[in-house]
């Protein structure tokens, strides 16, 4: 009996049933140029600052620029083996002899980068697994961020978890990654903050429509705020991969 259940485990661990948590530590940073300098630090990820990222360490998981980009922006994802190797590639990084080279060249006609946000990030337990994409067709990305009601997390990833990732595929939208976010207060909850990608921005708000009048949702969400709202504020950015993005 034990050896037929130990078989069958192992089975059930070969057809994808077992999931191994994603324990990287990540990181979406934001830069948001001066007027007119997006161009120039576009080039620059294009042509350097990728490559030196991977060979201090770091892994480039995507890329992508606002749709409205008012101010400038560039989104990127990266991902590290823990927080001290986040902290060691930097280092490495800001003494690395070809980015000192190069940053000085492409500030020539002065500086880039006005400001950077970022933001570090674990994966959920509940995320898909973050891979390359194999289409050649870019789509269109959606970056939300969920901040939930005081100690009301818990019910928001149980949510997701148990009911909203599988009526977002059902209403073709696609998952690709799920984070928690990391508060510079421990004391303080993080928020939910996740990608996906749509066809395009109208294809996005019919799915979106459609998913608001299921009536599975409606009973979900009903069911899940029975002691009050679980969710505070809700934050949507879309984009479009660069051309060096891995996950377009």
């Amino acid at each position: 009996m034990k050896k037929f259940m130990l078989m069958s485990l192992l089975c059930l661990s070969f057809l994808g049933f077992s999931k191994k948590p994603d324990t990287r530590y990540f990181e979406l940073r934001v830069y948001y140029c001066h007027p007119g300098r997006l161009d120039a630090l576009i080039q620059r990820f294009t042509n350097h600052t990728t490559k030196i990222f991977e060979r201090t360490g770091m892994t480039n998981v995507g890329y992508w620029i606002p749709n409205k980009n008012d101010e400038n922006a560039l989104y990127y994802i990266l991902s590290y083996p823990n927080q001290a190797a986040r902290d060691s590639s930097w280092k490495q990084f800001s003494r690395d002899q070809e980015w000192k080279e190069v940053a000085k060249k492409s500030e020539e006609s002065g500086k880039i980068v006005a400001k950077v946000v970022s933001t570090f990030m674990n994966a959920t337990d509940f995320s898909p697994k973050i891979k390359a994409s194999k289409g050649s067709e870019d789509r269109t990305f959606e970056l939300r961020t969920y901040t939930a009601s005081t100690d009301k997390l818990p019910n928001v990833l149980s949510r997701f978890r148990d009911h909203t990732l599988k009526l977002f595929k059902k209403h073709g939208m696609t998952n690709i990654a799920y984070f928690s976010t990391i508060d510079k207060d421990p004391t303080k909850q993080g928020k939910l903050l996740y990608l996906l990608a749509h066809s395009s921005e109208d294809a996005a708000k019919a799915s979106f429509d459609n998913f608001r009048k299921d009536p599975n949702w409606i009973k979900v969400k009903e069911a899940s705020e029975k002691d009050g709202k679980i969710v505070d504020k809700v934050e949507s950015v879309f984009m479009h991969p660069t051309s060096f993005s891995t996950i377009r």
